[in-house]
């Protein structure tokens, strides 16, 4: 979904040189700041439950679940978080009218908040990320862990779309989705075993 935006921008967008790469930066970075956003409500409500032990090894099990999950929907064997997705339709049909205001980008000014709006799509990858903000621990935690996500995510969105053929290519490429799920499906394995073996620390 993500990928297919980014190319509608590139088609539209400033051709070459430092304007285009400015724009990408531009909606790159109010998408991330939307996640930020996100992460630190989620890492509110996560803190307003309370400091119960028992309460954060939930959390924190449902954050391993959902990365496992995630793994899982990366390498194609299941469409587990197609729900998560549908689930937040009810937003974004709120906020997609906005988007507009905004179209078609010609500079900054309407890439960033472009960019923010972006940031709130229905997206399984999103609301996996989301649940370990919520097992934070607070506001700022959770915003930092957003954070962190929304620029791990960075690289593949702006070189997709300065360089759309060739990474898209790559992107799609059935190795690129086998390493990525792996690797999201052995960090939720290994949430799983610290809660089952190690407690939370």
């Amino acid at each position: 979904m993500c990928g297919g935006i980014v190319g509608a921008l590139s088609m539209q967008g400033p051709q070459g040189g430092g304007a285009s790469l400015a724009v990408h930066l531009a909606y790159n970075l109010g998408r991330i700041a939307s996640y930020a956003a996100a992460g630190l409500v989620a890492g509110a409500l996560g803190q307003a439950a309370g400091d119960l032990l028992a309460w954060q090894r939930g959390l924190y099990l449902f954050a391993s679940l959902m990365l496992v999950a995630l793994g899982f929907y990366l390498l194609g064997a299941t469409q587990t978080l197609a729900w998560l997705e549908r689930g937040g339709q009810g937003v974004w049909k709120r906020l997609q009218p906005l988007t507009r205001r905004f179209l078609p980008v010609r500079g900054i000014a309407q890439a960033f908040p472009l960019g923010l709006l972006w940031g709130w799509l229905p997206c399984g990858l999103v609301y996996s990320a989301l649940t370990a903000a919520l097992a934070a621990g607070s506001a700022g935690k959770g915003a930092l862990l957003m954070l962190a996500f929304g620029l791990g995510t960075l690289p593949n969105l702006l070189f997709a779309g300065l360089l759309l053929a060739r990474f898209r290519r790559f992107a799609q490429a059935r190795i690129t989705r086998v390493v990525s799920g792996l690797l999201v499906l052995g960090y939720g394995l290994y949430g799983l075993y610290n809660i089952l073996h190690s407690g939370i620390h």
